[in-house]
């Protein structure tokens, strides 16, 4: 009986430790979203012309 209990014990550490790994895991990569999205928005509202920067004078070959 005492094994058994030591094992439900260890299994139920274990699950509460996938937990907090997932959880880590899922701020992070929000984190991440959130910064790819300020990024994105940002590099958006100080763009002033819809078309891609062109270089002022053309490669010399």
């Amino acid at each position: 009986m005492y094994e058994y209990e030591i094992q439900r014990y260890r299994s139920a550490e274990l699950i509460r430790r996938a937990d907090e790994a997932r959880l880590a895991r899922e701020a992070v990569r929000a984190r991440r979203a959130a910064r790819r999205a300020a990024r994105h928005g940002a590099a958006e509202a100080e763009s002033h012309t819809p078309r891609q920067h062109r270089h002022r004078f053309p490669r010399a070959a």
